[in-house]
Order: structure tokens, then C-alpha cells, then sequence
């Protein structure tokens, strides 16, 4: 018998030996903060899927930062972020790229096509950029913009500029933008804004890009992870795993549209991992 209480003792010693070292090592696991653009619908899609693969699976206690573009690029530069999965590349986010690349790694794309312009419902008549002038009444003489800070808008200024539109264009925020496009779509009024794909009002109403003959633009984008250099010897696991994660249109929209109709982002990313767990696994190889 005292031989007995003995064994199992020392096996309840190794028990908790191996329970304390593993407890250890979870609370060895750094802090990460993810920045991301608060009012965009894929930002906010795939941070909270990244963010909650990083903690459900890996371990690492995370926070979400939301944050204007220009503070979010600001930040990883100097370490306040560890990482953004939101750097819209090579066009709307070109100029803090050009500030930043230094102080950045860029970790690989999360998102093929994407890409910027001016929407307009199918309905309209104008086809093309250059059309706007010929139905500056119809539209009101206006563009309905987002954050003031945004590149996109930086391009819609100098779209104003280069085709020479008598339009005036209304900083606003990209749920008010979407507020405003339905508020037309149901009236069937023309209505002309800066928008994106990947975004989950191509997937409720019949949009359209107009025709960028100068560019203005650009072609199709990435949407990339851009880190903090010092991440890859924090977090290496983090930085392993975000270097895979990339998912396509159908995976980031039913994620968009879940909270669109009124799940909470990070209730919307547990739903999606619980749904797709081999699509995560392979991004944990």
C-alpha cells in the first residue's frame, strides 16, 4: 500500500510538474496587437478570423486595435502594432507603403483581386468616369465618400482633378456610405461613391465600377499582412501562420455579410473557423 501511495503521488507529481510547465509556456506567449480599419467590412472580417485562429488555436492572447490607415501603418512601423492584415497594395495604400517599407515586412498577400474605384448602381446611365459631368444633376453634383483619411478618397480627389468633374466630394464613413447607397437603391436614385471589393454590398445590390480610362485607380490589388520586423522572433508561430492565411472571395464575403445582418464580428469569425476547419488547418501547417 505505501508503495502504491507512493507511485501515485510521484505520477501526480509529474502530472502537475507537466501541467505547470505547460501553463508556463502559454503564459510565455506574448501579447498581440492587431491594427485594423474600423467601418471596412473586410478589415474587419479578416482581422477577427486571423485574431481568432491566433487565439483559439495558437494560444497567444490577442487585441484588436481599430484605427485609422495612416496610424495603423504608423504603428507596426514602430512596434505600437505587431502586425495589420489590411495594406491595400500597390495603389490605395502606396504612399504610407513608400514611408513605411523600411520599418515593415510585408508577410504575403491574405487577398488576391481586390480592387478600387466609383460605384454606381446598374441602373445608371453613366458608364464611365468621363460620364459624370454629362450627369452631374442626376448625382447631384456630389460623390459620397468614406473616412477623410482614406486612400481611396485620396484618389477620388485626384480623380476630381484629372477628369476635370464639377463634383464635390462628402467625407463621410463607410457605414454611412453603405446607409446612403441603400437609402438610393431603394428610391432608384443615382448615386456615385468610392468603393471596393472585396465588400458585401456587391453581394445585396447589382453595382458596378465606372470605367477608369486614366487610371486614376490602378488595376486589381493584394490585400496583405504587414508586420513589425521583430515579430517573426516574438511570435514566431504568429508569424508562420499569417504568412499562410489567404482566402478568396466567398470565404471573406459570408463572413461580411454575417455581420452585415447583424452578428458581431468576433462571433461571426467563430462561426466561420467552426465551419471550416480543414481551410484553418491548412493555414497551421
Amino acid at each position: 500500500m505505501r508503495k502504491l501511495s507512493t507511485f501515485c503521488l510521484k505520477s501526480l507529481g509529474v502530472a502537475a510538474l507537466a501541467l505547470g510547465m505547460s501553463t508556463a509556456m502559454a503564459a510565455e506567449k506574448p501579447t498581440l496587437k492587431l491594427g485594423y480599419v474600423n467601418g471596412w467590412d473586410d478589415s474587419v472580417a479578416t482581422t477577427n478570423v486571423a485574431g481568432e485562429i491566433l487565439k483559439s488555436k495558437l494560444g497567444y492572447t490577442v487585441e484588436l486595435k481599430p484605427v485609422e490607415p495612416a496610424i495603423m501603418w504608423q504603428g507596426v512601423a514602430r512596434g505600437d502594432l505587431d502586425a495589420t492584415l489590411t495594406a491595400w497594395l500597390p495603389v490605395t495604400h502606396a504612399d504610407y507603403y513608400a514611408k513605411m517599407k523600411d520599418k515593415v515586412v510585408v508577410l504575403g498577400s491574405n487577398y488576391e483581386g481586390a480592387k478600387i474605384g466609383l460605384v454606381v448602381p446598374d441602373y445608371v446611365e453613366a458608364k464611365s468616369i468621363e460620364d459624370l459631368n454629362k450627369y452631374n444633376k442626376e448625382f447631384d453634383g456630389k460623390i459620397t465618400g468614406i473616412d477623410a483619411g482614406a486612400g481611396i478618397m485620396s484618389r477620388t480627389e485626384e480623380a476630381i482633378e484629372k477628369y476635370k468633374l464639377d463634383y464635390k466630394l462628402m467625407p463621410s464613413s463607410g457605414p454611412a456610405m453603405t446607409i446612403a447607397l441603400a437609402r438610393a437603391e431603394k428610391k432608384k436614385e443615382a448615386i456615385v461613391v468610392p468603393g471596393w471589393i472585396p465588400h458585401w454590398m456587391f453581394a445585396k445590390w447589382k453595382l458596378r465600377f465606372l470605367e477608369d480610362p486614366q487610371n486614376v485607380y490602378g488595376a486589381a490589388e493584394h490585400v496583405d499582412t504587414v508586420a513589425n520586423p521583430a515579430l517573426e522572433a516574438k511570435a514566431p508561430e504568429a508569424a508562420a501562420f499569417l504568412k499562410k492565411f489567404s482566402w478568396g472571395p466567398e470565404e471573406i464575403g459570408s463572413v461580411m455579410l454575417a455581420v452585415s445582418e447583424g452578428a458581431k464580428p468576433e462571433q461571426a469569425a467563430k462561426d466561420w473557423i467552426a465551419k471550416n476547419p480543414d481551410r484553418v488547418a491548412e493555414w497551421l501547417k
